[in-house]
């Protein structure tokens, strides 16, 4: 019988990348939380209805991309497993009335969404993404925030390429007379656009700029800008944000063909990209979203956001860097009955006082033993034999110096302080 492999666009994360992935995280996590954002954990699958209303039935991933299915409730329900992470957040906001605290909401988020598109480098299946909604300002400082956030987490993390591209979507009123003119403009050229275009041209035609195909490209390049159909309101918020992160130091290129891929955005629209990354460049995107909140039920409410793509991330970093290591404190090494019984109580004693460490269960020779704990990265080794356990003591071995001396058990215990000091000193001199 043939092994079982993972469906394709998905995959596994192992141990020796996932160093990467909590790095991300715990950075992510402190500069979020400096920042006074809250983490929010909403379901991985949703009512079908809620990506339909919120992103649009007549985006690609809407119609095309999203994993649904009917449960088993009667009758059954239609279900769609999470195509990104906005809309159910909302949805969660309205439902638990977080918005009676009032002020300002300041959300965080990670976790796997699910799309069905064609696997390649940095974009699966399963995806995951890292996130972040300030729902309740239009202030434009709020716009601003945002992207100075994601460019502090994407900067600590040691990316150095990086290009924030900005643009304006408008409010509903500028986007319908663009999408008239930008109609206008294209249909003429109706049967050079590639297949997917030539659909949206009636039903989203916004996304024709977004299109990856040479000709449809070409086209596309001399069409209006949506920049000359923004309305006073739209132009002002749009000047403050450029200004606000002038002011902040974070420069920015203009493009008026990035729309972005969703229906909910309004106003401001940014994607942060690699230079490193290849046709995949972008890391990070987001935008405003005005009308979202009332569209999901909710009452009029402001918010903007983005979302980071921690696979393309992840590549990034392995481009750069090799995988954060565990930061090992012992290694515990033992040979014969008595000892290695010893051995599982002393290294759970130790991890109980806070100490990292790993004890060996091979229970090969020692010289194998001592091989592994040289490629452990610990600090010390700590040694029991049969002479040890009769003994009860331990040896303890400086696997840099290899210095090492007898301890008794009991006395390894009451050195925990000054074992910590040593350890933190050889670490930082690492």
């Amino acid at each position: 019988m043939g092994s079982i492999q993972a469906l394709p666009g998905t995959r596994d994360i192992l141990p020796n990348e996932v160093g990467y992935w909590q790095n991300v995280e715990a950075i992510a996590r402190q500069i979020l939380t400096r920042a006074a954002y809250q983490e929010i954990r909403p379901p991985i699958f949703e009512r079908t209805e809620l990506f339909e209303r919120g992103i649009g039935e007549a985006t690609d991933v809407v119609g095309k991309e999203m994993y649904t299915f009917n449960d088993r409730a009667t009758p059954p329900r239609s279900v769609t497993l999470r195509p990104e992470g906005t809309a159910g957040v909302v949805r969660a906001f309205i439902e638990n009335s977080l918005y009676a605290a009032g002020g300002v909401q300041r959300i965080w988020y990670t976790g796997p969404m699910f799309r069905y598109e064609r696997p390649q480098a940095g974009r699966q299946r399963q995806f995951h993404q890292l996130g972040v909604e300030v729902i309740g300002s239009a202030d434009p400082r709020a716009d601003a925030e945002v992207i100075a956030i994601a460019t502090d987490i994407l900067k600590t993390l040691g990316l150095s390429n990086l290009n924030l591209d900005l643009n304006s979507v408008g409010n509903p009123d500028d986007r319908q007379q663009y999408r008239e003119a930008l109609v206008n403009y294209l249909t003429p050229y109706k049967d050079e656009l590639d297949k997917d275009s030539q659909e949206r041209l009636t039903r989203n035609p916004m996304r024709i700029l977004d299109s990856k195909d040479k000709r449809t490209q070409e086209i596309a390049a001399n069409a209006p800008s949506i920049l000359d159909y923004l309305g006073s309101d739209s132009k002002r918020h749009f000047e403050q944000v450029k200004q606000l992160l002038s002011d902040l130091g974070i420069s920015y290129k203009l493009n008026p063909r990035l729309v972005r891929g969703l229906d909910y955005y309004t106003h401001t629209a940014f994607e942060i990209q690699s230079d490193d990354l290849g046709a995949q460049a972008t890391v990070c995107g987001g935008g405003r979203y005005d009308g979202l909140v009332e569209e999901l039920g909710g009452a009029k409410t402001p918010a903007v956001g983005w979302a980071i793509g921690l696979e393309r991330l992840i590549l990034l970093l392995q481009q750069l860097s090799q995988p954060p290591r565990q930061a090992l404190d012992f290694y515990v090494v033992s040979k014969g009955e008595a000892a290695e019984s010893q051995a599982l109580k002393l290294a759970q004693k130790l991890r109980q006082a806070g100490f990292a460490v790993e004890l060996d269960l091979s229970g090969s020779a020692f010289g194998k033993q001592f091989k592994r704990a040289d490629r452990s990265g610990a600090v010390a080794c700590l040694v029991l034999g049969d002479a040890e356990a009769e003994q009860q003591t331990v040896n303890l071995k400086w696997l840099k110096s290899k210095e090492q001396e007898a301890i008794a058990q009991a006395d390894l215990l009451e050195k925990a302080e000054d074992l910590r000091r040593q350890i933190a000193h050889i670490q930082q001199a690492d």
